[in-house]
């Protein structure tokens, strides 16, 4: 669920994978981890879902809500 996400939020905006990896501050293959099913760790769950605005737990399947509740 989370890779599927993860995916769908990069293709969104238009980033490749060495993009993505950049924007969030993992290193590419880090990066490519994920997407391939890897479960992130705490803190890059949070710099994720922060770079893409979107809530954690839309992001691990939670909710079908991707918006942060402010």
């Amino acid at each position: 669920m989370f890779s599927d996400r993860l995916r769908i939020l990069r293709k969104e905006k238009g980033l490749t994978q060495v993009q993505a990896a950049q924007a969030v501050k993992m290193s590419n293959r880090g990066y490519q981890d994920l997407e391939l099913g890897r479960k992130p760790q705490y803190d890059n769950l949070l710099v994720i879902a922060d770079t893409f605005d979107v809530s954690v737990d839309w992001l691990m399947g939670r909710t079908e809500d991707r918006l942060l509740h402010r």
